[in-house]
């Protein structure tokens, strides 16, 4: 009994350790599924406004097209304010270049999925007990440098893709932070719930 009692002590900060890292480790995958939405959405709405941008030229070119083959006032006025609404899509698009953020999103979830794998390869060993507990911290400190380093360099995320994200991460049961729902992106080998 005393034996068994001395092996869980030695066992317990390890299990410490392992609750931090799985919590990182759905943190992380929260963040790179967040930025992944946020690129998906900047895609989208820069498409949308390039649609715009093509349809509201054809209309007023069909505007100033028209006013020269006698529609009269109608057609230039028409031209006007289409071109207008055109010249404020254009700034926007000129100060707020959604494809360059689009893609430092995409970096950021890139970064970002290196980063989970390797709290994946972390917690793996430490089921494994493959390294020492004092190996195990110096990597989960390095990783925590790789993270903060990763986040000073990406742009902010939004509530509309944190949301997309735990929609997507919940319905095709990804990861959120209870154990059972953890365990259903974590290998058999790690799942604690079972």
């Amino acid at each position: 009994m005393e034996l068994n009692s001395q092996n869980n002590k030695s066992q317990e900060p390890l299990c410490i350790l392992e609750g931090q890292l799985r919590e990182c480790y759905g943190r992380v995958v929260y963040s790179h599924k967040t930025h992944e939405k946020c690129s998906d959405i900047l895609l989208s709405r820069l498409s949308t406004i390039k649609l715009w941008q093509i349809i509201l030229s054809a209309i007023t070119t069909g505007g100033f097209i028209a006013a020269m083959f006698g529609a009269g006032n109608i057609g230039v006025i028409i031209g006007i304010i289409i071109s207008t609404s055109l010249l404020v899509l254009n700034a926007y698009t000129k100060n707020y270049d959604l494809g360059e953020i689009s893609q430092k999103h995409k970096q950021a979830a890139n970064d970002l999925w290196l980063i989970r794998e390797k709290y994946l390869s972390l917690l793996t060993d430490i089921k494994m007990r493959s390294k020492a507990q004092e190996e195990l911290i110096a990597i989960r400190d390095e990783l925590a440098n790789e993270l903060h380093s990763v986040y000073i360099g990406a742009p902010s995320t939004n509530l509309k893709a944190y949301r997309k994200a735990q929609d997507a991460l919940k319905k095709f049961e990804d990861m959120t932070f209870s154990d059972s729902e953890i365990d259903t992106f974590l290998p058999k080998e790690l799942k604690r719930c079972e």
